[in-house]
């Protein structure tokens, strides 16, 4: 029977995957993490086996050896992914993690092929970014197989988990990044704003360095990508400031005591939070030489970590029936660098309860280019 390993289960989000794998009955699961106590407490309340290691310090393949499929919920990724991944290559077990940090789908990527000589499947972004979002390009894509300039949007609140917090301040004053023409290009944090509408009229947002810059060309076919995010003007230069602490963040002891404060004082959304919060994305491919060609989309989903837990063990099951029918089964997910729409297709976001999309504009709707479909935008523009 295929076995999974999910890692960093005793983190807040990789509690909520943990509980929805032992409520789904995954079989053969086992938790993992670095800190016995914490494991082996977990391991005990949900009856499944744990293991603990560390992946600086032990034989990470030796832990990794007996099972199929590797979950790694163990942020921030950059930190962590390498090693496990060295580790899945080494033993052919197939690898998935919960990253929406982009230079880890970029690294992952340019392992695409010695991943595919051990025939393992290297499947990053499987919470919620990326998947929403990776789903909602490669279904605008189909709409449009030519549009090569795809934009995503994003709109949601909520109380962040410490380590997606930590994610974050680990990233501030990095600046931004897109993808121009095939290439990915570093800008300033924040640099482009235009209104997109989410539903409830245009808002301002602005750029944001997505895993998407590295994914959608992939599963959408396009060139090149933007991602924003829905915030007031006065965050959004808030965030721009944020360069001039790069140096600051980069001493030991500053980020020492900031990962620790994030750590003592935030622990995720609350019970209510996670049931009733939503997330709306909005997106748009059109053609570059032809601007109104262009198909947008608008993809509704609950709570980012209420919808990670069930993509990330959705994707998880995946893999392992894809395991269970030998090597070459025909539900295999192929081998090599994979995002979960080349992996599941377009709609696999709408396999989970609470996930609906509503198609906007079409490339017949634009032949007017004054023409906007009712609840969608008109152009805003960017400064």
């Amino acid at each position: 029977m295929p076995s999974l390993l999910v890692y960093g289960t005793y983190g807040y989000t990789g509690r909520l995957i943990a509980n929805e794998a032992v409520s789904r009955g995954v079989n053969s699961l086992t938790v993992a993490g670095r800190d016995g106590e914490r494991l082996s407490t977990q391991a005990a309340a949900l009856g499944v086996d744990g293991r603990v290691f560390d992946l600086e310090t032990d034989d990470v393949a030796a832990h990794v050896r007996e099972f199929d499929v590797l979950l790694n919920c163990a942020g921030p990724f950059v930190e962590t992914a390498d090693t496990l991944v060295d580790a899945c290559i080494e033993t052919g077990t197939d690898y998935l993690d919960i990253t929406g940090e982009f230079p880890v789908f970029e690294r992952l990527r340019q392992r695409d092929e010695s991943a595919r000589d051990a025939g393992v499947t290297l499947l990053p972004g499987v919470g919620f970014d990326v998947v929403p979002t990776d789903c909602l390009a490669r279904y605008l894509s189909e709409r449009l197989p030519s549009g090569d300039k795809l934009t995503l949007g994003i709109k949601g609140r909520g109380t962040p988990s410490s380590g997606t917090a930590r994610t974050l301040a680990g990233l501030a004053g990095d600046g931004g990044v897109v993808r121009r023409n095939g290439r990915l290009v570093n800008v300033p944090a924040a640099f482009r704003s235009r209104r997109i509408d989410f539903g409830d009229g245009p808002e301002h947002a602005v750029t944001i360095p997505l895993g998407d810059v590295v994914t959608a060309p992939r599963s959408a076919g396009v060139e090149s990508v933007e991602v924003y995010a829905a915030m007031p003007p006065w965050m959004a230069r808030a965030m721009a400031t944020a360069d001039s602490l790069a140096g600051l963040l980069e001493i030991r002891p500053v980020e020492r005591s900031l990962s620790w404060l994030l750590e003592a004082i935030l622990d995720g959304p609350g019970d209510r939070e996670l049931a009733e919060g939503t997330m709306t994305i909005w997106g748009e491919i059109r053609e570059r030489d032809e601007p109104s060609r262009r198909v947008r989309a608008r993809l509704r989903t609950p709570n980012v970590y209420a919808l990670t837990a069930h993509t990330a063990v959705g994707a998880a099951e995946r893999l392992l029936a894809g395991r269970s029918d030998g090597e070459e089964s025909a539900d295999r997910v192929p081998p090599g660098f994979q995002t979960p729409a080349t992996a599941f297709g377009s709609e696999f976001i709408l396999e989970f309860a609470g996930t609906d999309r509503e198609l906007l504009e079409t490339p017949r709707d634009s032949d007017d280019p004054d023409r906007t479909v009712p609840g969608s935008e008109a152009d805003g523009g960017c400064h």
